[in-house]
């Protein structure tokens, strides 16, 4: 059974920096990539960036390049996959979801394992 647990969500202030992590547990085959994505109030859920669970092939929306990155760590029996954001604004307020699945996708339907999300706000 696969389980994803986010953290490291909170309140901060415009351009301040947060970095969120995802334990990822469990094996599944059906995992080759994770994401991470985001659903801000009113909006739909989107992909914010995705990576290789390996590591090494990795994604940024267009919007958030060069200041969300993302990465993963490789550790005995789990993965820990980080999203590093620097210089948040408030349009970066957001439930803040990490994903696991086959397809390197942007599509929600391609990630079959998802966590419980970890809210991050930015206001002054």
């Amino acid at each position: 059974q696969v389980q994803l647990a986010e953290s490291g969500g909170g309140s901060v202030r415009p351009g301040e920096s947060l970095t969120l992590s995802c334990i990822v547990t469990g094996y599944s085959s059906s995992i080759n990539y994770y994401g991470w994505f985001r659903r801000a109030p009113g909006k739909e859920r989107e992909a914010v960036a995705l990576i290789a669970d390996m590591g090494g092939h990795t994604h940024v929306d267009h919007s958030l390049v060069g200041r969300f990155d993302i990465s993963v760590d490789n550790a005995e029996g789990k993965d820990t996959v980080y999203l590093q954001m620097t210089d948040l604004s408030p349009e970066a307020t957001a439930m803040y979801y990490c994903a696991a699945g086959r397809r390197f996708s942007i599509f929600l339907a391609d990630f079959p394992f998802w966590g419980q999300g970890t809210q991050v706000t930015v206001s002054s």
